[in-house]
């Protein structure tokens, strides 16, 4: 439940001040990325080549074509679904319902993409607007947190996140007020947690190789690993679309600054960092090493889906063959925990996969350089921090049965590593 008015219910992220921090550092820091990828040192640690000015971060025609983006997704998202899923139950043991159609969004941006191209979209020019592109979308993101906070204070109690209403202002703009911010059945987290982020990432991806093949005649052997690597995740993500119910995301955290901003600005502009590395700093990749990296990627792609198969075919339906023969620890909530299987071997198999692709994503681009490995050093500190927020959730939530869990499976991503 939400804390009451004026308790003292503990903080995260820092409480107020680590909230304003990171409001100001994930900007920065997002922009400090797409300015050295350019330039010719790319130093991850070191000063940007230079400070741009408003006039080149500012571009009405940025702000438009984010927002047409984001309306062409959010169109997407209200055509008919092949399957509508029920969220976890509620406070006042209701179940949201939401649309399972974000592959068909993936698969008819495909189409419309390719039509434009076709029809002459000067799709190779994107990776010019990046920094305005980058502005528009913080801007929005900024002014979304600010009608999703406005929005929060007409909810009802029942329909606040437990997280969010600490009653600091910069902390609940931040964190999250409001658990499922809704208009209709319009679900904003829902949409916003898959959609024109991750497809905006791979929409990036896509321009950069035009790019490079208008640029140097065909496009590198690195910069279609990567856009292959990332293709494949984004696809699985949406394909999976409704394992996103049960995470931390949907379930507990309000929606706020923090997602806002991750969703529409983060995810697109950093996490194709490689790509714009590739771009400016080509590298040479032979088909061997090229092998060995697809190994990775594959391994990773092998742990990180058994593992989320597993977990969501048991929490479907215990008595499933393919789970029914695993071992479990009964709690007082009425729910096991597997102790067998890929959850037996770590407490987070999935986090485990993920770093391993993360890894390979960063491998095409070289090791002469920190920069291309931002995302696997950042993905790192993130997963071993939503570990631990997870941990203490679960503690609290299973108590005893927990702690016979942890001794049974010591290990929390990395077997015995950590």
């Amino acid at each position: 439940m939400a804390p009451p008015q004026g308790s003292r219910a503990p903080l995260e992220f820092g409480g107020p001040l680590g909230a304003a921090a990171l409001m100001l550092l994930l900007p920065v820091t997002m922009f400090h990325l797409l300015l050295v990828a350019r330039s010719g040192p790319a130093r991850l640690l070191g000063p940007p080549p230079y400070l741009p000015g408003l006039e080149e971060l500012w571009s009405p025609w940025a702000l438009l074509l984010c927002l047409t983006w984001l309306g062409l997704q959010a169109a997407l998202y209200l055509l008919p679904a092949r399957k509508v899923a029920e969220g976890q139950e509620l406070k006042d043991k209701s179940r949201l319902r939401y649309p399972i159609n974000g592959f068909q969004a993936l698969v008819l941006t495909a189409l419309l993409v390719g039509l434009g191209v076709s029809a002459g979209l000067p799709l190779s020019a994107l990776p010019e607007m990046l920094l305005p592109l980058a502005f528009a979308a913080t801007l929005t993101a900024f002014i979304f947190s600010l009608l999703l906070y406005l929005k929060a204070l007409l909810a009802p109690a029942s329909a606040l996140a437990p997280g969010g209403n600490s009653g600091n202002l910069i902390y609940d703009f931040f964190l999250g007020r409001e658990l499922n911010p809704r208009i209709c059945s319009f679900d904003f987290k829902y949409f916003c947690e898959l959609r024109p982020g991750l497809i905006g990432w791979v929409l990036i991806n896509l321009a950069l190789l035009i790019q490079e093949a208008e640029l140097r005649g065909s496009p590198s052997l690195a910069m279609w690993l990567v856009n292959g690597f990332q293709l494949l995740y984004v696809g699985d993500a949406l394909w999976y679309e409704e394992a996103v119910l049960t995470t931390m995301d949907i379930i507990h955290d309000g929606f706020g600054f923090m997602l806002a901003f991750g969703d529409l600005a983060w995810v697109p502009f950093t996490y194709s960092l490689q790509a714009q590395f590739l771009l400016y700093h080509p590298q040479p990749l032979g088909w061997p090493l090229a092998s060995f990296i697809c190994l990775i990627n594959a391994v990773g792609y092998y742990i990180f889906r058994g593992a989320n198969s597993q977990k969501n075919t048991f929490r479907k339906n215990p008595s499933d063959p393919r789970v029914a023969d695993l071992e479990t620890i009964s709690t007082a909530t009425g729910r096991r925990l597997l102790v067998s299987g890929w959850w037996g071997m770590v407490r987070h198999p999935n986090y485990l996969g993920d770093l391993i692709m993360a890894l390979a994503w960063s491998l095409p681009c070289g090791v002469f350089h920190l920069l291309p490995y931002f995302y696997f050093l950042y993905f790192t500190a993130l997963l071993v921090h939503r570990e631990d927020r997870d941990e203490r959730q679960c503690r609290q939530k299973y108590g005893l049965a927990w702690h016979e869990y942890c001794r049974r499976v010591p290990y929390r991503i990395v077997p015995y590593v950590y």
